[in-house]
């Protein structure tokens, strides 16, 4: 393993790549028992509506060599439209107070999803790909906002081990998740 380098999207290989990390990782494709262990995933997107989330603002991603690590995708006002989930998603957060004003009246960016790949977990990635991300992205944006299956305890603990804090509860697909946000005027 060399060492990892985190930056942002720039070529349609790296699409591709995340595609294919996605499609690995997704809920339907994968046992109970590893969902369980490692995280799952339950959004999957064709190429063309990852190119437009990326043409919209890069998203994030580590790479080990030419080797796609993990990622975490952007999603901005844009392109909320592409995607049922994405839309619902919006949706959601845009009804959500905090701080005594709803999150639709704040400057917000949104986790489209997060991904690391098997061999990488367990060594910070999650940690590395945010800090990219606010790095990368603070500047335009107040908060950084995502919703976690609360079956998902793994990318849960990840995201609040970040500085995410749940700020609301819903259910969607019967499925009930946890909305949580990393507020970035608190640097």
């Amino acid at each position: 393993m060399n060492s990892i380098h985190y930056t942002t999207v720039s070529t349609s290989k790296e699409i591709v790549q995340i595609q294919e990390l996605q499609r690995k990782n997704l809920r339907n494709r994968i046992t109970d028992d590893v969902a369980q262990s490692q995280g799952f995933l339950t959004a999957e997107y064709t190429i063309d509506y990852l190119t437009r989330m990326n043409d919209a603002l890069p998203s994030i991603i580590a790479k080990d060599g030419d080797v796609l690590a993990g990622y975490s995708l952007v999603s901005v006002q844009s392109v909320r439209e592409g995607h049922d989930l994405i839309a619902d998603l919006f949706n959601v957060i845009d009804r959500t107070p905090y701080k005594g004003r709803l999150l639709k009246e704040t400057n917000y960016v949104v986790v489209g999803q997060l991904c690391v790949a098997g061999a990488y977990r367990g060594k910070g990635l999650v940690q590395g790909l945010y800090g990219h991300y606010r790095d990368c992205y603070a500047d335009q944006f107040e908060y950084l906002v995502t919703d976690v299956a609360q079956a998902n305890t793994r990318s849960l603990k990840a995201h609040i081990n970040t500085g995410f804090q749940v700020i609301d509860t819903l259910v969607y697909g019967g499925i009930p998740w946890d909305l949580v946000l990393w507020d970035w005027r608190n640097r």
